[in-house]
């Protein structure tokens, strides 16, 4: 483990009254039979249908095969761990030496499933109740940002429609950090625009991948603006 597991809850907001459920959460089955399969399982579970709950009030309009698509869109593992990396999750897994060699930290299928154990270790320390207000708050700024007539668009493309429609300068995005292996490199690029001073780092398995994330994170910022 790189990072103390106390420095990351606290970036998430979270306070636990027995830590060794956090802890176990970022514990990965390459360490033995204490992991947080189990844990994830049950942090799965509560995902889907939090998540379904906000689509379901945000669109009631919406059928319930969109509802379905938009879930699946903001729950994937790809998605999860976009959200994993924001808050430099991988730096405070807890793996077995063959998965801190290889690089497991930057692997999506493990940070997802550590959000995920996250959730259930708060159902089991909190309940459920608050397991929901932590989904909630983690996914606003996504959620915020969603909208029926443009959710199939990726990111870069959503973001380039909005500043066109409002006869903009289009965003420019700049490599600012290429690591790693060449068959497990990470991606980090920047993304700016002339409507905001503030500029967004996105992080992905290759260029393109960073590029969508940081036109999403400027999205959720422009969302937030505009509240």
């Amino acid at each position: 483990m790189i990072k103390a597991p106390e420095q990351l809850s606290k970036k998430l907001g979270l306070s636990f009254n027995q830590p060794e459920w956090f802890v176990l959460a970022l514990t990965h089955r390459s360490m033995g039979a204490k992991n947080n399969e189990r844990l994830e399982f049950l942090g799965d579970s509560i995902l889907g249908f939090v998540i379904a709950q906000a689509l379901f009030e945000k669109f009631p309009q919406a059928s319930e095969g969109v509802l379905s698509r938009l879930r699946a869109s903001l729950v994937n593992q790809e998605s999860l761990a976009e959200l994993a990396r924001l808050h430099n999750l991988g730096d405070y897994l807890i793996l077995g030496s063959g998965e801190l060699k290889s690089g497991g930290y930057r692997r999506a299928s493990i940070l997802s499933d550590a959000v995920e154990a996250i959730m259930g270790a708060i159902i089991k320390d909190q309940g459920i109740e608050n397991c929901k207000v932590w989904i909630l708050h983690l996914f606003a700024d996504r959620l915020a940002a969603l909208r029926l007539d443009n959710w199939q668009k990726d990111p870069k493309t959503r973001l380039q429609e909005y500043l066109q429609a409002r006869q903009l300068d289009i965003p420019q995005y700049t490599l600012v950090n290429q690591a790693g292996l060449p068959h497990e490199q990470i991606f980090k690029v920047e993304c700016a625009i002339s409507l905001f001073d503030k500029k967004y780092i996105g992080a992905g398995v290759s260029r393109k991948k960073a590029e969508q994330q940081a036109a999403e994170l400027m999205l959720e910022h422009i969302a937030r603006e505009q509240k």
